[in-house]
């Protein structure tokens, strides 16, 4: 069995989080037609039943319409939920109370006064520049309002500058969110992981199931993807032609361990250690699927075996 439960930083999170780009988004995710605030409010009550108690939002998710929602369901919630969001260095925001005016109204739309994780959306500072930027998420910590601070989409060079301006504040960096699956491991050869590992850095994956590639949903014969997937190649048919070898194994595993391919795929990423994967969900079911894979942990040997495969798929 494995722990429910990963210390980061001063805070503790479950070792899966639900992420909420698709609640609210019209645009990539088609919110409003095929599913909508019931659904994912469904999504929500499910993941926090299964324990899956953790929601990754961002102010430009819908257009702050996923912090609404979320903030919506918050008011029903069962049992304590932590919540992290982010921060986008557009161009004209270049002072310190850019951050703490954005952050108000991200904590508005979610009706708290206090969010577990404050995440800087991409390492584009502009004319802010990433001192005044990290000065400034850590005096939100220290007034109460954010528990930790984190980054996202930043290099191994630009997370260690993050981690050194916030440490003159004693600040702790908590993690970087970045693009991290079976079939994307870009951040194990560009230096990411190594650097996080090295600082301390727990890594939220996004994407981890590659937007439903890893699910086994999609094949060469049935390719009914809706949105600008329909635009990817890897959803075309040689596309997931390519993939077979990987969705075949994590179907094998599955029925190994009674579990789904998507559940294997995200535990291959939890053995990863100081991971947390944060899959999307637009209903209950995807969110029960997703919570399934916290509780317990693939074999070595199988996770080599996994890793050695996806390695010859990218």
């Amino acid at each position: 069995m494995q722990s429910n439960q990963l210390s980061v930083r001063n805070i503790h999170l479950p070792s899966l989080g639900i992420g909420t780009w698709a609640w609210g988004d019209s645009l990539f995710w088609g919110y409003g037609s095929n599913y909508g605030e019931k659904e994912v409010q469904e999504a929500f009550n499910a993941a926090v039943t299964a324990g899956a108690t953790f929601f990754d939002t961002a102010e430009v998710y819908g257009l702050g319409d996923s912090e609404k929602l979320i903030g919506k369901f918050l008011k029903q919630a069962s049992q304590p939920v932590q919540i992290a969001s982010k921060y986008f260095p557009l161009p004209w925001r270049f002072n310190e109370d850019a951050v703490e005016d954005a952050l108000t109204a991200s904590l508005d739309r979610l009706g708290v006064e206090q969010i577990a994780l404050y995440q800087v959306h991409s390492p584009f500072d502009f004319f802010m520049g990433k001192d005044t930027l990290m000065k400034a998420l850590a005096t939100e910590v220290k007034k109460g309002r954010i528990l930790t601070v984190g980054v996202s989409n930043y290099s191994a060079d630009q997370m260690q500058q993050a981690y050194d301006y916030l440490a003159k504040y004693d600040v702790p960096l908590a993690v970087n969110q970045v693009r991290y699956s079976l079939l994307t491991r870009t951040i194990e050869e560009n230096g990411i992981l190594a650097k996080a590992r090295e600082l301390g850095i727990t890594i939220l994956a996004y994407s981890p199931l590659d937007q439903g590639l890893l699910t086994g949903k999609y094949t060469p014969e049935k390719r009914d993807v809706t949105g600008a997937r329909k635009l990817d190649p890897k959803f075309s048919s040689s596309g997931l032609k390519k993939i077979e070898p990987i969705i075949n194994q994590l179907k094998q595993l599955g029925e190994k361990y009674n579990k789904t391919p998507a559940q294997v795929a995200l535990n291959w990423l939890i053995a990863q250690d100081n991971v947390i994967p944060i899959p999307g969900a637009k209903n209950a079911k995807q969110a029960q699927d997703n919570a399934g894979a916290m509780g317990w942990l693939l074999s070595d040997e199988d996770v080599k075996q996994l890793s050695l495969l996806s390695n010859q798929q990218s």
